[in-house]
């Protein structure tokens, strides 16, 4: 008999180069070198770099079926980035959708924490990096629980905190960096140029307060539970299966 039992979604592995370059530089070079009447137009360029963070975001999220709320964001971003260039809106705009993103995400973190599911727990207390169960045994075992949940929520507040960084920095960059109206080839120019400087300027610090929260994370479960790193990681110590 023909097993017609549906293929199970593939895992995702991470990209980030991948992400970069579809995100990120090539959007930017098409915005900078491509937005000139006798090229594409400042319309046409705008319409061809957003393609490319919106067709990856589209193909990742049919690909892997799976609800990334960030991934839904960054859509929503793209989307809205579109609609103020190509419907010529006043630039304030930009920044406000350029702040708005990662305040969001910010104020969903803090909010997660009143609900079954905190958001901290999906992007660092993750099952698929860390060995959870094993960890919480121990908690348990060593009547650490309580110290452990308290020292989360801080580890929560300071990874919202990172979001209204990145809330607060994008504000700033898109008023400094575009000053051009909504639709012109010096507006896509400035565009570009905002994405490539957002890398150094706003991305890089907040994956350094990302990696000093999942530190403290790490240095508050060694703690507390006496494990050491490997032995805290996902499938550490099981036997490969044949």
């Amino acid at each position: 008999m023909t097993d017609t039992t549906p293929a199970a979604p593939a895992a995702h592995k991470p990209r980030p180069l991948v992400d970069l370059l579809i995100s990120l530089l090539i959007p930017s070079l098409i915005l900078m070198k491509l937005s000139g009447e006798a090229r594409l137009g400042a319309d046409g360029a705008l319409v061809l770099a957003l393609a490319f963070p919106l067709g990856w975001g589209l193909f990742e999220l049919v690909k892997y079926r799976k609800f990334n709320f960030i991934a839904l964001l960054g859509l929503i971003s793209v989307l809205l980035t579109g609609g103020i260039g190509l419907l010529k809106l006043d630039n304030q705009w930009l920044a406000i959708k350029e702040a708005a993103v990662p305040g969001l995400i910010g104020i969903a973190v803090l909010v997660s924490t009143h609900t079954r599911y905190p958001l901290i727990r999906t992007m660092l207390l993750n099952k698929s990096v860390l060995d959870v169960d094993k960890i919480h045994d121990r908690l348990e075992q060593g009547g650490h629980t309580a110290a452990f949940e308290a020292r989360l929520l801080r580890a929560t507040y300071w990874l919202s905190g990172t979001f209204f960084f990145s809330s607060a920095m994008n504000y700033v960059l898109a008023k400094w960096i575009v000053i051009s109206p909504a639709g012109s080839e010096a507006f896509n120019a400035e565009l570009g140029r905002m994405n490539l400087l957002s890398y150094p300027m706003i991305a890089i610090p907040s994956m350094i307060m990302l990696m000093a929260i999942f530190y403290y994370l790490w240095r508050t479960i060694h703690g507390l539970t006496g494990l050491k790193l490997e032995e805290i990681m996902a499938h550490a110590g099981q036997e490969p299966q044949s």
